[in-house]
């Protein structure tokens, strides 16, 4: 027997500031396997297409679908709603990032202004780059750490499940120190973690943490954020570099 669900979303669009934001309610039949995503998609076709949010790859790749559910910040695509008892599903934008329009936020300026900010690509050692030479062999071990860094899909979700980040806004937060971490292990790149001290150094870096789990608990990847944060202040602290 299917069972009826509550939706109680958040609605308000910054380009109406004269309507204030308010929770509407939905009724949805539950089917078989559904998500909140596959429900939000049912909703926006058959009951109401102003409905605001975000998608692209609906296999928890790219992030785009990240809010908070039920008081968590996760992935709506991955997200059963059968796992929800009661069958009141509350939906709610992820909080630190700019408003587009009910369930969609703006991640994206974020994470290119981390991004600049941390200079998050490659240095080679080496500028010279012969396109005819064979690629330099990389330990196995190396390949995975890198790999496993590499595996962030940049959802937002640690940054809107950190308290530091949510009353300090220049945090650098668990995305910006995974994405320091994933350099610093790279062999072919010329930079140290030492080289990253006036950024993640202080109170707006790995010191500021304060360990609260909320980036690790809540990252849809399973990334081991609390490790290359001790990893980052082990590395930093242990430097004969830094006056």
């Amino acid at each position: 027997m299917s069972r009826q669900l509550t939706f109680k979303i958040f609605r308000y669009d910054p380009l109406q500031p004269e309507i204030k934001p308010y929770t509407q309610e939905y009724q949805l039949e539950e089917a078989s396997g559904m998500t909140v995503f596959i429900a939000l998609n049912l909703i926006r076709e058959k009951q109401d297409p102003s409905l605001q949010f975000d998608f692209v790859c609906r296999a928890g790749i790219c992030g785009s679908c990240a809010m908070v559910i039920n008081g968590v910040p996760t992935l709506a695509c991955r997200t059963l709603t059968k796992q929800y008892e009661d069958g009141i599903v509350t939906l709610l934008p992820l909080p630190g990032f700019g408003l587009i329009g009910d369930l969609s936020v703006d991640t994206g300026k974020f994470m290119r202004s981390i991004s600049e900010r941390l200079q998050a690509w490659l240095e080679p050692k080496d500028h010279e780059v012969d396109i005819h030479s064979l690629e330099i062999p990389m330990e196995s071990e190396e390949a995975e750490a890198i790999y496993e860094a590499d595996r962030c899909i940049e959802c937002g979700c640690c940054v809107s499940s950190c308290a530091t980040a949510q009353m300090r806004d220049t945090f650098v937060g668990a995305v910006g120190f995974n994405k320091v971490a994933r350099f610093a292990l790279d062999s072919r790149d010329s930079r140290e973690v030492e080289d990253f001290y006036h950024i993640i150094g202080d109170e707006d870096g790995v010191f500021g943490c304060m360990t609260l789990l909320g980036c690790q608990d809540n990252c849809p990847k399973d990334l081991n954020h609390q490790g290359q944060i001790a990893y980052l202040r082990r590395k930093i602290s242990m430097s004969d570099r830094i006056i």
